[in-house]
């Protein structure tokens, strides 16, 4: 990568050529979700293809992150950037009359398939994004609990696809319940089996190119094994344990969620904080009802009273919803200790505030302490890819 050297480290060598990033496809404008008769929730469209790369995907690709085999001993982000586009261009001058006038610097993302000519000289992409895809799981004991029955997951990957690769991230978060650590034990294992179900059965079968799993019934039978684990475990200890679960696959830029349960899933937008999942609880039951204002949630006696968990049952229906992620900036997965203890507008500040995961996890188990920590609190961040606007 001689240009990157002469620019960074003036070192001298022959020119190899580099791979420009890849085009991503376009987010869907919006998508309907439907409930059908099983009580699941229906992808606005079959996503049953959404591993073809000849067929429209559902989800669009987030933009990929160029990376460097080399570290430069300047920062680009110190220079002016349009001092960095004018050393950019003059890096791919040409060095031999029988080599192309070189390439004007672009700001767009490009694609990463196609085969350089002999006498073509590599584009470069001063692109840069406000925000990439990261994410942290924070889980707290609270004020009042004397064990911690939550458990948290976050994973990003990446994983082949023809043409191009597909940024791919699970996130969970798991509220047990039952006594003498009952509770610890369903929500770990609601986790690992889902974990276990998303390995099995689309990491490894997309890095040995055999991927043909449609998400929706992937999202949703990884919840019910976890029943049916809580379920075959509690009745050989003789415990009514049992757990929330909301699960998130984010596939390029479509989110694809399993719920049961009172744990909620946001998205932080232009306009402020949505909950995109449904309370199984029933509190919850009555403001679908319009019998009960949501204002009116957190003080009612019955708010912690759930009518749909994971492992109490032998069966249990699961909610699925498919949103794509749009203008969002964040993902937010949190038991009720946490939204529980605080207001929207307050949760909705802490995401904007920075970001850094991290720190807004932090930010968030620190004000449900200061509101009083009643339960155990856990929350999960996840910033999404955000270009230059």
């Amino acid at each position: 990568m001689t240009f990157l050297r002469k620019l960074f480290r003036g070192n001298e060598g022959d020119a190899s050529s580099t791979t420009p990033a890849h085009t991503p496809d376009v987010p869907p404008e919006g998508a309907a979700t439907a409930v059908p008769s099983t009580g699941v929730r229906a992808a606005a469209s079959d996503d049953a293809a959404w591993w073809d790369t000849t067929a429209p995907l559902g989800d669009a690709v987030p933009p990929a992150s160029q990376s460097h085999d080399e570290t430069p001993t300047t920062a680009m982000g110190a220079m002016n950037p349009e001092d960095v586009r004018k050393r950019l261009a003059a890096s791919v001058a040409p060095s031999s009359p029988h080599l192309a006038p070189p390439s004007k610097v672009v700001t767009e993302p490009m694609d990463v398939t196609h085969q350089l000519d002999d006498d073509e000289a590599p584009t470069l992409s001063a692109h840069q994004s406000v925000q990439g895809l990261s994410a942290m799981a924070a889980r707290d004991i609270g004020r009042v609990r004397e064990n911690n029955q939550d458990s948290v997951f976050t994973m990003i990957t990446t994983l082949p696809r023809e043409g191009t690769d597909l940024s791919v991230g699970l996130f969970i978060v798991a509220d047990g319940m039952g006594g003498h650590q009952g509770g610890e034990v369903a929500s770990r294992l609601a986790v690992r089996t889902v974990v276990h179900q998303i390995l099995s059965q689309l990491v490894l079968p997309a890095l040995d190119d055999t991927m043909s799993t449609s998400l929706q019934p992937l999202m949703v039978s990884a919840v019910q094994a976890a029943n049916q684990a809580i379920w075959d475990t509690a009745q050989a200890m003789g415990t009514d344990m049992g757990t929330t679960c909301t699960a998130v696959l984010l596939v390029g830029h479509g989110l694809y969620i399993a719920h049961v349960g009172d744990s909620r899933a946001y998205l932080y937008e232009p306009g402020g904080l949505r909950q995109i999942t449904t309370d199984h609880s029933t509190v919850g039951r009555l403001i679908q009802l319009g019998q009960l204002d949501p204002s009116e949630a957190r003080e009612h006696p019955l708010r912690n009273q759930l009518y749909r968990t994971v492992g109490q049952q032998p069966q249990v229906m699961v909610d699925f919803i498919y949103q794509p992620v749009g203008v969002s900036s964040h993902l937010l997965l949190c038991s009720d200790g946490l939204w529980g203890m605080v207001e929207d507008p307050l949760l909705a500040q802490a995401l904007g505030r920075s970001p850094w995961p991290q720190d807004t996890c932090n930010e968030l188990i620190a004000l449900a302490n200061l509101a009083g920590g009643e339960d155990n609190i856990s929350a999960v961040v996840v910033s999404l890819p955000m270009a230059e606007r």
